[in-house]
């Protein structure tokens, strides 16, 4: 069983910075990695995603200038670094693994196998 844990979300001023972690249970790390978002009354909508070696890279739009995803293998953790953050970012931010037989980078939530609880950014002054 896989588990995904995140942590470092928070309050911050428009402008601000926060750095998210997703740490993930399991005797391998191969899995393809997303972070996904999700404000009130809306849709979960896909935020960025790293391949098993993070040489493969997506981003959605809104925050491809801003953000910044990596991961760290030996630690089975990824990261979302997040600069210049704006009220319309927040949201819970939920951490995503697709199962280690696909290797293929993917933008919908359905292509994801694993969960984490989600961690609350508001960016707020």
């Amino acid at each position: 069983q896989v588990q995904l844990v995140e942590s470092g979300g928070g309050l911050v001023q428009p402008g601000g910075s926060l750095r998210l972690s997703c740490a993930v249970s399991g005797h391998t790390f191969t899995h393809v990695m997303g972070w996904f978002r999700q404000a009130p009354g809306k849709e979960r909508q896909f935020v960025a995603t790293i391949s098993r070696s993070g040489a493969l890279i997506n981003y959605t739009d809104s925050v491809a200038s801003r953000f910044t995803i990596s991961r760290d293998n030996a630690k089975h953790t990824v990261y979302l670094r997040m600069n210049n953050l704006a009220p319309e970012d927040t949201a819970v931010y939920y951490c995503a693994a697709r199962s280690a037989a696909y290797s293929m980078v993917k933008t919908t939530a359905v292509d994801y196998d694993y969960w984490g609880q989600g961690t609350q950014v508001t960016v707020s002054s």
